[in-house]
């Protein structure tokens, strides 16, 4: 068992570690303008898709990726562990949401790359464009949620993982949609948040494992038979 652990470990820091190469190498290729024109064409071609109907299953789903939407989805999941006293998933699930918030905005600031401005904007934005923050909050909250979902019903595994990752591929197609993300905005904003959960889910393992082998002082032994005087 804890071969399997170690494993799983070293294979999601491994992947963390890949992601955040691959996040290097898309902002550089942005900011080299190397990208432009793949961007450019598949916005106009996006644009053609638009209809009455399409724009109000989009404009459902770029709001499910919301701020404020995923802090209510956070704030429900973390009330049901609580009451369930699992206080350890409760605070990871805080500590990957806020992280998560505020690392996409210093990301932004940092990069402070402009928006797409080719048709106008059927939603309100006024924040710089990479990395999309609904393709990485969405990502993070989802995919943590996700997480212990699958944790508690190992049976339902497989659909929660479709589930999820069709949900956050959902959000961020409908940036594009409405063309207020480049494609790359949102690649670097599934390549941080990946860096980001995978930090999240190993350091709750990493928790978990210390817990259970701290010794347990408080159970008091069991007397011995012996016979008395």
């Amino acid at each position: 068992m804890l071969t399997l652990l170690t494993t799983v470990r070293v294979i999601s820091l491994l992947i963390a570690l890949f992601a955040l190469w691959g996040f290097y190498e898309i902002a550089a290729t942005v900011f080299g303008q190397q990208t432009q024109s793949i961007d450019i064409r598949l916005l106009l071609a996006l644009q053609q898709w638009h209809t009455p109907f399409l724009d109000q299953v989009m404009g459902v789903l770029t709001n499910i990726g919301s701020v404020s939407v995923l802090l209510a989805a956070s704030l429900l999941i973390a009330t049901v562990l609580l009451c369930r006293k699992r206080q350890t998933e409760t605070v990871m699930l805080a500590i990957a949401t806020i992280g998560a918030f505020g690392l996409n905005a210093l990301l932004k600031l940092l990069f402070a790359h402009a928006r797409p401005a080719f048709w106008q904007q059927t939603i309100e934005v006024n924040i710089s464009s990479f990395p999309s923050g609904h393709a990485m909050m969405s990502l993070v909250v989802f995919g943590i949620i996700g997480y212990l979902l699958a944790a508690q019903v190992p049976r339902w595994r497989a659909t929660i993982a479709t589930i999820t990752v069709l949900l956050v591929g959902a959000v961020g197609f409908s940036r594009l949609y409405f063309g207020t993300h480049w494609l790359t905005d949102l690649v670097a904003g599934y390549v941080a948040g990946t860096v980001w959960l995978v930090a999240c889910i190993l350091s709750l393992k990493s928790w978990k494992r210390r817990y259970r082998s701290r010794p347990q002082t408080n159970k008091r032994p069991l007397p011995s038979i012996s016979s008395r005087k």
